[in-house]
C-alpha cells in the first residue's frame, strides 16, 4: 500500500455570506473552478494526470447542483477526461473528500487527485435545497418525537448539559476573532474576485461587545420542550454564514517523489461517527476517542488540533471531555472569525492544521469536524 501525502492545499478567503459579501456575485462554479485551477497551476501539475476530483458540497441544488464538482472541473479548464463527483457528510463534506481521496490512493485507486469543497451561502443558505419540504420522514419522525431541532437548539443543549456560562462562550469567541487577525493566512489563500482576506474577522471584537447580542434561537415553543435552555447561543458566539471554496492535492509519495514534488504532509486515518440527532454536534468526542484508540494514540501526542467552530459550546465541550490543551486548540482561530462556508470547511481547516505544524515544527495534528445529522469525522495527519 502507498502512504498518501498532502502536496498543497488552496482555499479561497470567506466572504459574507449574504448579497453584498465579496464572493456573493460569482457563479459558485467559478468560484470552486478557480480555486481548483490555482491549485494545478502553482504546482506546475498537468491536469491530465489527475485521476478524479471529490468534492463537498451541502446545499446541492440551484446553481450548486447537477454535481458541482464536474462542472468545477469544466470551468477550470481541465481536459474533458478528468471526472468529478460531489459528496455530502454536511458541515464535514470536504473533510470527508480529503478521506476518500487519500483512501483512494492508498488503496492504489489513484495515483493523484484532489479533494475539496465549495459553499455559496449567500445565495443558498441552509435549508434553502429543502423547498419547503419534509426531509425527514414519518418514521424519522415518529423515532425522535416530537420532532429533530435545528443546530441552534442542539448548540443550546451541549451548552446547558456542559454548563458553560455566557461569558466563557462569548470569551472564546473573542479569543477565535483574536487569534484569526494574528494568523498569517497568506500561503493558503487565492485571491479571488479582488478578496484576499476573510471578510469575516473583526479584529476588534470583544466580551463586553459580544455580551450585548440577543440570543438568536430562544421560543416558547423550545422552551417548553427544553427548559434546561436558559438561551445563550448569539450571532456572536456561532459561526456567521459563509461563501468559500478549498481544495487539497492529494498522491501516493511514489508520484511526488516522481514530479518532484515536496509533500507537505501524511494522512495517517480517518474515522466518521454517527451521535445523537438531537444533540447532534458531540459527535467529535466520540470520533475523536475511537480514531485515538484505532491509531493507539493520546491526546497528548498532539502538537496541535482543529475542531470546527461552529457554535462556541463545541470545540469548548470536546476540550473539557478530551481533556486537551486549551492553547493548542485552534491557535489560528476558528469558523467563528472565519467562516464556516459548509462544504469546504472541512479543508479549510486540514490548511490551518498544517500552516501551525509547519509554524511551530510540530508532527502531529487532529482534525474533527460536527455534523449535521448527528456524525462526526476525525482525521490524523503528520507534517513531513
Amino acid at each position: 500500500m502507498s502512504n498518501a501525502v498532502i502536496v498543497d492545499i488552496v482555499r479561497s478567503a470567506s466572504g459574507k455570506g449574504k448579497p453584498g459579501g465579496a464572493l456573493s456575485d460569482l457563479h459558485p462554479v467559478d468560484l470552486f473552478g478557480t480555486i481548483l485551477k490555482a491549485l494545478v497551476e502553482r504546482n506546475g501539475l498537468d491536469p491530465a494526470t489527475i485521476d478524479d476530483v471529490i468534492g463537498g458540497c451541502v446545499t446541492q441544488s440551484g446553481k450548486q447542483s447537477v454535481n458541482i464538482t464536474r462542472n468545477a472541473v469544466l470551468a477550470a479548464g481541465f481536459p474533458d477526461s478528468i471526472p468529478g463527483t460531489t459528496i455530502d457528510r454536511q458541515c464535514g463534506s470536504s473533510q470527508q473528500a480529503v478521506a476518500f481521496a487519500a483512501q483512494g490512493v492508498i488503496a492504489g485507486a489513484y495515483d493523484i487527485v484532489i479533494a475539496g469543497g465549495i459553499e455559496q451561502m449567500s445565495r443558498q443558505p441552509i435549508g434553502y435545497n429543502t423547498m419547503g419540504e419534509d426531509p425527514y420522514g414519518p418514521l424519522v419522525d415518529a423515532r425522535y418525537a416530537p420532532g429533530l431541532v435545528g443546530q441552534g437548539i442542539s448548540a443550546e443543549l451541549i451548552a446547558a448539559r456542559w454548563g458553560f456560562s455566557r461569558e466563557q462562550l462569548d470569551e472564546f469567541s473573542a479569543r477565535s476573532h483574536r487569534l484569526a487577525s494574528a494568523a498569517d493566512f497568506s500561503r493558503d489563500i487565492i485571491e479571488v474576485a479582488g478578496l484576499s482576506h476573510d471578510e469575516t474577522i473583526r479584529a476588534t471584537t470583544t466580551v463586553e461587545g459580544l455580551g450585548g447580542l440577543n440570543p438568536s434561537f430562544a421560543s416558547d415553543r423550545m422552551a417548553g420542550r427544553f427548559p434546561e435552555i436558559d438561551w445563550k447561543i448569539t450571532p456572536g458566539n456561532s459561526s456567521p454564514l459563509t461563501d468559500g471554496a478549498s481544495a487539497a492535492l492529494i498522491m501516493s509519495e511514489e508520484m511526488a517523489s516522481k514530479l518532484g514534488l515536496t509533500p507537505r504532509a501524511r494522512f495517517v486515518s480517518n474515522v466518521a461517527v454517527g451521535s445523537d440527532p438531537i444533540e447532534m454536534l458531540t459527535g467529535v468526542i466520540p470520533a475523536t476517542k475511537k480514531i485515538l484508540a484505532k491509531n493507539k494514540m493520546a491526546i497528548g501526542d498532539f502538537d496541535t488540533y482543529e475542531v470546527n467552530e461552529a457554535f462556541a459550546p463545541v470545540p469548548l465541550a470536546w476540550q473539557h471531555d478530551l481533556a486537551a490543551d486549551p492553547d493548542k486548540l485552534n491557535p489560528r482561530g476558528g469558523a467563528i472569525a472565519i467562516g464556516h462556508p459548509l462544504g469546504a470547511s472541512g479543508t479549510r481547516l486540514l490548511s490551518a492544521l498544517i500552516g501551525t505544524l509547519e509554524q511551530t515544527g510540530g508532527r502531529y495534528g487532529l482534525q474533527t469536524m460536527c455534523e449535521g445529522g448527528g456524525m462526526a469525522n476525525a482525521t490524523i495527519i503528520e507534517r513531513l
